[in-house]
């Protein structure tokens, strides 16, 4: 894909809004649309009873980090990106993460949206705390 095929990279404390990542893939050459969004549940196979938030906290590189994996699989798929991921104190519901991509056809669309959320499970420096109803918290590592 050539420049400007990651249309939005963002780590921010603000909501995520699915409808403004795909107005943001939106092109005529693209034939094929896929999107992820990653929400706050409330549970967790760890968890000992039910979980009421996580809180997301990020290293001051992960948004340069976001669109180094972005356009990594844009350039993979000749793909168009548009990729959020929310910090801070999210209540169960919330979108943390939120993908959007457009590619010339689905198989492509659906693998590079795939290889997004991967790379950010893997790579992207951002750690969560899950809060439970409970009161007790527990760190979940790298990744979103």
């Amino acid at each position: 894909m050539t420049d400007g095929a990651v249309r939005i990279a963002r780590i921010s404390s603000d909501p995520i809004r699915l409808e403004d990542h795909l107005a943001a893939i939106d092109d005529p050459r693209m034939g094929a649309e896929t999107s992820f969004v990653g929400r706050v549940r409330d549970h967790d196979p760890d968890a000992r009873g039910p979980v009421a938030a996580l809180e997301y906290t990020a290293h001051p590189d992960a948004e340069a980090a976001l669109e180094a994996l972005a356009s990594r699989a844009a350039d993979a798929h000749g793909a168009i990106v548009a990729v959020s991921h929310r910090i801070g104190r999210l209540e169960v519901g919330e979108a943390a993460v939120v993908i959007a991509v457009a590619a010339a056809h689905r198989g492509e669309a659906f693998a590079a949206c795939r290889d997004v959320i991967e790379d950010i499970k893997r790579e992207l420096p951002v750690w969560k705390r899950q809060l439970e109803a409970d009161g007790t918290a527990e760190w979940k590592g790298l990744g979103g």
